[in-house]
């Protein structure tokens, strides 16, 4: 799949909207009972852009940036100002925010994921993006600096130098971005004044990575 990784300037996303959605198939039953089920094991975000941008020069930056992904064809990074840390939004980034797993001995790479709910009932999400410098990582609560582990900012992968031993908890802290795409192939820009316009907003689609 073809990706870029380029994360969308902030202010071409000022005033966006969207967030998660879900797929759940329903069947009522002739009794009236329902049976619930769903094909998706993760949501998946949408986002409209663009509708708020009003000068000419932002307006033919989000252009550019269209363009250089060819429309639908490229993915790309982006911030989702309500949802892009471990922890909550306005809360500062811990080692301890995030579950990883736990050593065996001899396993050195974990993948980052972010848990929505508690318990059983949990839904992990793999966190594929993560912003470069941000992540923190910790061995049964101490922290590990660098060279200790490495993080593959394209895939969200941490390689720890040393095995964590049989139980000890392996946890992360982080930003991270969006992987999404263009779910069009079309921009329209209205002209209102000379150095001013209107934009139709822009869809966009969450990609798995």
């Amino acid at each position: 799949m073809a990706f870029d990784e380029v994360r969308l300037p902030a202010r071409l996303a000022f005033g966006s909207t969207g967030g998660v959605e879900r797929r759940t198939e329903i069947v009522t039953l002739g009794s009236g009972f329902e049976r619930r089920s769903t094909p998706w094991a993760q949501g998946r975000r949408r986002y409209l852009i663009g509708a708020n941008l009003r000068s000419l020069n932002d307006m033919a930056a989000l252009t550019d940036f269209f363009e250089a992904r060819r429309g639908r064809l490229r993915g790309f990074r982006f911030r989702d100002f309500a949802d892009f840390k471990s922890c909550a939004p306005a809360d500062g980034v811990d080692p301890t925010d995030q579950l990883l797993g736990e050593g065996d001995g001899s396993r050195t790479v974990f993948q980052l994921v972010k848990r929505h709910g508690d318990g059983a009932e949990a839904v992990e999400r793999r966190i594929a993006k993560p912003v470069a410098g941000s992540v923190r990582i910790a061995v049964d609560g101490d922290e590990l600096a660098a060279p200790a582990f490495d993080v593959d900012t394209a895939t969200g992968l941490v390689t720890l130098a040393t095995g964590p031993a049989v139980g000890a908890v392996v946890t992360a802290g982080f930003e991270y971005d969006v992987p999404v795409r263009f779910d069009t192939d079309r921009l329209e820009v209205t002209l209102e004044s000379f150095d001013a316009g209107r934009m139709a907003a822009a869809p966009l689609i969450e990609v798995r990575i």
